[in-house]
């Protein structure tokens, strides 16, 4: 039975299927869903490019500021970073390596956690990060960490966690850096129009829409952080994100939480942009059917950051404004004119090529402009996290 025949029956079986349901299968199916099917949706052979597939730059960069993190907390004996869907590893490998490498103080206080379910993954993780399993530097969250409560297919995982404080490996007094790229946009949404919210029907096998009267939490949502569509409009309400923002703040006891994604704000979202923004991605090519393929195409969702940021607050974080990707990893690499991503360049081609990828992270042409930065932060002076080189780039020293 392949997932579009697994999906009918649950549609069969439940009734009209939510949107957010619809995605979960379609993305998270233990077996069929497109995160678990193979390791190979990433990069210039799979069906889209992560800021971690431009390799050593964004994590030699990454690495820098979290040892900054580290000494804005006070360099503790022990911190760890929690990464949320670090899918193939590779951004983990480098920021270890790095870490290993140039900051000698840093890297044994360091412990890396990473929570991936998708098995497929876990394995490829597991290989990547041979070395570092070994030493136990690593620590793979366990697969139960994610709740099972809505699993309605058998072999199905819920994307949300019952319970996110079990995902770390140290106690959690520890101070942790929690970091979620291209993370967020992977989540369950439900759509709404003005005639109402997204429910999913089939007949004879095949998909297709219906409206069903909005649920109150669909509709407060769009009220506090959202807008109400227009006529020919969809809008998304991403109440799982939010909801998953809720559990990592309110696990945090002292520590900082950086997402990185595209998306936009409801200021944003008022002036009329960034509406409607569910897409499928298959080979670098973008569609706006997400029924064509169910389980052999990503989809995806620009991130509201207006209610992430909420979300993290609710629970006693900080929120920093928002940054752009550009700004960011500008900040970062000004104070060294970015020695660390050209270190081992020994030949002009060599430098050529990393000069390359660093422009496709920070410019507008590439993912500069289009990606944000969230950072939130909790048992920290405020003044102490917004003055870290990510959030400082174009400002001067009074601005902090």
């Amino acid at each position: 039975m392949n997932l579009r025949q697994k999906i009918v029956q649950e549609i069969r079986e439940q009734g009209p299927m939510p949107f957010s349901r619809y995605m979960e299968l379609c993305l998270y199916h233990a077996e069929l869903g497109y995160y678990s099917r193979n390791a190979e949706q990433f990069g210039k052979a799979g069906d889209f490019y992560t800021s971690s597939d431009v390799r050593a730059v964004f994590g030699r960069l990454l690495a820098r500021q979290f040892e900054e993190i580290w000494r804005v907390l006070g360099s503790p004996e022990r911190i760890e970073i929690l990464e949320l869907g670090p899918g193939r590893g590779l951004f983990a490998q480098d920021v270890l390596d790095w870490s290993e490498k140039k900051f000698p103080e840093f890297f044994p206080a360091l412990h890396y956690s990473l929570a991936e379910q998708s098995p497929v993954l876990r394995q490829r993780l597991q290989v990547i990060l041979e070395k570092h399993f070994e030493t136990g530097k690593v620590s793979l969250a366990a697969a139960s960490v994610f709740d099972h409560a809505n699993a309605t297919v058998k072999g199905t995982t819920s994307v949300v966690p019952n319970d996110i404080s079990a995902a770390r490996a140290l106690a959690p007094e520890v101070p942790i850096i929690i970091f979620a790229n291209e993370f967020f946009d992977a989540l369950p949404v439900e759509i709404v129009i003005p005639e109402g919210q997204l429910r999913i029907l089939e007949k004879d096998g095949q998909l297709f829409e219906s409206w069903h009267p909005p649920s109150a939490e669909a509709l407060e949502f769009l009220d506090r952080y959202g807008v109400h569509p227009e006529p020919g409009e969809r809008v998304e309400a991403s109440l799982i994100a939010q909801r998953y923002m809720s559990q990592l703040a309110a696990a945090i006891e002292r520590g900082v939480i950086i997402a990185i994604d595209y998306g936009y704000t409801r200021q944003e979202q008022l002036a009329g942009r960034r509406r409607g923004t569910i897409a499928a991605y298959r080979r670098h090519t973008v569609s706006a059917n997400t029924y064509e393929a169910p389980g052999e195409q990503d989809i995806t969702t620009h991130v509201n950051f207006t209610a992430l940021a909420a979300a993290a607050e609710a629970q006693g974080m900080r929120a920093q404004p928002l940054v752009t990707q550009s700004q960011f990893l500008m900040g970062i690499g000004e104070r060294n004119q970015f020695a660390d991503v050209f270190e081992d360049c020994k030949l002009p081609q060599e430098r050529a090529k990393v000069a390359l990828q660093l422009k496709h992270l920070v410019t507008p042409a590439g993912m500069g402009e289009t990606f944000h930065v969230l950072i939130a932060s909790k048992g920290i002076e405020p003044q102490k996290v917004g003055a870290l080189s990510g959030l400082m780039f174009g400002k001067s020293a009074y601005d902090s």
